[in-house]
């Protein structure tokens, strides 16, 4: 596999993170390694906390041509200048975010474990589809995507998917032939060196 077959990174924020300490982790890693999206992906519902988050993230993110999206918050996307939204609902609030942001925006959905709402999605407008998790994991339903779902999707369908959630270094090495991007997150942020912890992560593929 040559290196432009390679799955982009995607890397995912942490659901809560200290902004005097956050945002110059991102940037180290940005620095690091090639990444083509940034998702803020707080569980906070405070405007304010979003806010300034969305604020420190847009200045590392921006500085180095790197698209900065928003999770399901897709009203505060455009205000905040960011370049879109992840809606979290599957193929539901497509249309709405499409209609509010226009076309330029990135809007991507993730669909869980299902082939049909990532259909219904595309058909919706959305850019990019996730599926995941990839592993085993507490959140959520505990549903695993199976690894035939990203073949399928990928031999298929021309919408670029993301593989996200529990990845590993088995998963990563599994996946790089049948998914555009990896969505990274808590696999590096929970690390005492994100860059490096990331750096690990994609050995199987370097």
């Amino acid at each position: 596999m040559s290196d432009k077959d390679l799955p982009q990174l995607y890397l995912i924020s942490p659901r809560d993170f200290d902004l005097s300490v956050f945002p110059d982790q991102l940037a180290a890693v940005l620095d690091a390694e090639e990444v083509a999206c940034v998702r803020l992906a707080l569980a906070s519902h405070d405007e304010d906390r979003i806010n300034r988050a969305a604020d420190a993230l847009r200045e590392v993110t921006h500085k180095r041509d790197v698209a900065l999206v928003i999770d399901t918050h897709f009203v505060l996307a455009e205000r905040l200048g960011l370049d879109g939204v992840h809606l979290m609902d599957g193929a539901r609030s497509v249309r709405k975010a499409r209609k509010a942001l226009g076309a330029d925006a990135i809007v991507g959905a993730f669909c869980g474990t299902s082939r049909h709402e990532g259909m219904n999605a595309g058909e919706a407008g959305a850019d990019y589809i996730a599926f995941g998790p990839v592993g085993v994991t507490s959140l959520g339903s505990g549903d695993v995507t199976d690894d035939d779902l990203f073949a399928w999707w990928s031999e298929m369908i021309e919408l670029p998917v993301v593989a996200e959630g529990a990845l590993d270094t088995d998963a990563i090495a599994r996946l790089a032939p049948m998914t555009d991007f990896f969505g990274i997150g808590d696999e590096i942020w929970t690390a005492d060196d994100p860059k490096a912890a990331l750096a690990a992560l994609l050995a199987p593929i370097r």
